[in-house]
């Protein structure tokens, strides 16, 4: 009845093989006169999701998370990963091969100079580091008297013999009736914001957005990997693959801009460099491999922020109502799923597995589904603790009475979906209801706030934190990622972190995501997107901001506690669910629409 086509859960680590291929690595790099590598998990552009060509430190480690670095020296070697992934490091990686090194208390710079020996020659392939990445493990090389050598060929490569072929995906134009402006419009306006004499565009997404084009070269993302020259004055230049264009497409495109393949990039750089040009590099994407040629060359790098992120992250009128559309579509089919796993989930049959690849059933049944934004997290009891917890066929786990956690999300034409909703299966716990009811809080501090022009997602992200730290709780995440138009579900650079220094401005859509985490026991999250919006403030002597929530999906009343619940608070909650009601019922059969009316019910 259910299945799922954009995912799988095969578990592909093995961890019997990380020390027979360290021990391969060490005599090619011996061979080479290497006394060692950084393994980064990245492509060519930083993508957040990678093919599977550029898996190589799953291939050298077992390690699969989609954050993660490792180091190999002649007598040790490390694998870095964040607290997301502490678990599933020590379960796929050999610690008998290399010793599993928390990022968030020792960074693999400071590592390296703690390990590699005075004298060693450390290579690095220069396609899949920035330049400000390398620059920081040339200062730590030189505290330890040691050299990092750029290779012309990743050693591990060289011993994958089953490696996957680049991908082809097709390109295909993304029509204005959902980019909301020409690609003409937009080249202009990204011409116009340069000092420098050209930008090189080396973030897909970035690419993706300013020719009105989308992809399929890596999964859950619409992207196509290539890169762009974005002039002051004259054409652009596009560099990607022929093969991945129907005669349509090229056309369009060629009227756009002069289109070559990457490979024709490296001189094209090496000319504009000899003519001593000035172009702007992307600190985050562009890969050192591009910025040493182009300065040996003789031209002047000016290394920066593409002034396409904030232009991308601030939806225009249509993107906006594309995610309105993408919501209640998305939100039709949550309210499905929902429905059926309330009637379903207290016999006892249902697993992990199954109730995601119902829900992304329920989601192809709509008829507009591209893709899931990413692997959806489906956790029931202790596994719903792990914030990026990735069911798999062996972890696979019964859901039994206690708390559920999904965290899925949807790719449309029109727009791009994220949702997290916690579920009780039976009677929840009092402990986990009230865990529950603090989240909650601060979820809804998100979603009411009101904040002047001008404010950054750090100075509000304690707004979430307020309930859980008065009673000595906290979460080790950010409360809210950007979130992009057809693109990625993880898009900058707004957010609502700590770290989140940029400005929120209108028409950004950002997630708001609080949640709390019991190791062994239980994890809550609650999960919107919201879009920034001007707020009309009677007497206001400043331009203020608020959030449109997005999403339309129940909050589960069983697991609240409503006495911890403010009477603002409550009102917020009943005008919401009010808002879900009207908006889902017109869609849904007579019994879904008879549970939503009792899901929805006022506290």
């Amino acid at each position: 009845m259910f299945d799922s086509r954009f995912q799988t859960f095969d578990e592909t680590a093995d961890p019997s093989l990380g020390a027979p291929r360290l021990k391969m690595l060490r005599a090619r790099l011996a061979a080479t006169g290497l006394d060692g590598l950084l393994v980064p998990r990245a492509d060519a552009h930083q993508n957040e999701y990678v093919a599977p060509c550029e898996e190589r430190l799953a291939w050298l480690t077992g390690f699969t998370g989609s954050a993660g670095f490792a180091i190999v020296l002649t007598d040790k070697a490390a694998l870095f990963a964040d607290g997301r992934y502490a678990i599933q490091a020590r379960e796929q990686v050999d610690a008998k091969a290399f010793a599993i090194v928390a990022l968030g208390e020792v960074s693999p710079s400071d590592w390296l100079a703690g390990n590699a020996k005075k004298g060693a020659r450390v290579g690095y392939d220069p396609w899949l580091h920035t330049a400000g990445q390398i620059a920081r493990f040339e200062a730590a090389a030189k505290k330890a008297g040691t050299s990092l050598v750029a290779v012309d060929e990743n050693p591990i490569d060289l011993l994958w013999t089953d490696r996957p072929a680049p991908p082809l995906g097709r390109v295909a134009l993304h029509p204005k009736k959902y980019a909301g402006e020409a690609a003409e419009t937009k080249l202009r306006r990204v011409a116009k914001a340069l000092s420098a004499d050209a930008l090189l565009v080396s973030d897909p997404h970035a690419l993706a957005w300013a020719f009105n084009l989308r992809g399929a070269d890596v999964a859950h993302t619409p992207i196509a990997l290539g890169y762009a020259l974005i002039p002051r004055r004259g054409k652009p230049r596009l560099f990607l693959d022929p093969e991945k264009f129907s005669a349509p497409t090229a056309l369009a495109l060629a009227k756009l801009a002069v289109v070559a393949p990457p490979s024709a990039l490296p001189q094209v750089l090496k000319t504009l460099g000899a003519k001593k040009q000035k172009i702007l590099f992307d600190a985050a994407t562009a890969p050192e491999r591009l910025t040493r040629l182009f300065t040996e060359a003789g031209g002047e790098a000016e290394t920066g922020t593409d002034p396409i992120a904030l232009m991308k992250a601030r939806k225009n009128a249509t993107e906006l109502a594309g995610a309105r559309a993408a919501h209640l579509r998305d939100g039709v089919a949550m309210a499905r799923f929902l429905c059926w796993f309330d009637a379903t989930a207290p016999k006892g049959r249902l697993t992990e597995i199954s109730a995601a690849q119902a829900l992304e059933t329920f989601r192809r049944d709509g008829g507009a589904l591209r893709d899931i934004s990413f692997p959806t997290i489906s956790a029931a009891g202790p596994h719903a603790a792990l914030p990026h917890y990735r069911v798999t066929e062996r972890s696979n786990a019964r859901i039994g009475k206690g708390v559920y956690l999904v965290d899925s999300g949807a790719q449309y034409l029109d727009g791009t979906t994220d949702v997290t909703r916690t579920l009780a299966v039976g009677r929840a716990r009092k402990e986990a209801r009230r865990a529950n009811t603090l989240v909650l809080k601060g979820h809804i501090a998100i979603a009411s706030a009101v904040f002047p022009q001008g404010t950054s997602g750090a100075q509000i992200d304690s707004f979430a934190r307020r309930p859980l730290w008065e009673a000595g709780l906290d979460f080790d995440h950010g409360t809210g990622h950007g979130v992009g138009s057809y693109l990625s579900v993880h898009e900058g650079p707004q957010r609502i972190s700590k770290l989140g220094a940029v400005a929120l401005e209108p028409g950004m859509i950002l997630s708001n995501e609080p949640g709390y985490y019991r190791e062994g026991a239980f994890g809550i999250r609650i999960e919107n997107l919201v879009a920034v919006e001007p707020r009309a403030i009677p007497g206001a002597e400043r331009d203020m901001l608020g959030f449109e929530t997005l999403t339309l999906a129940p909050i589960d009343l069983r697991l609240i506690e409503p006495k911890l619940l403010t009477e603002e608070e409550k009102a917020w909650l009943n005008a919401y669910h009010g808002k879900v009601r009207a908006a889902l019922s017109p869609h849904l059969e007579a019994s879904e629409r008879a549970w939503l009316k009792q899901a929805t019910g006022r506290i």
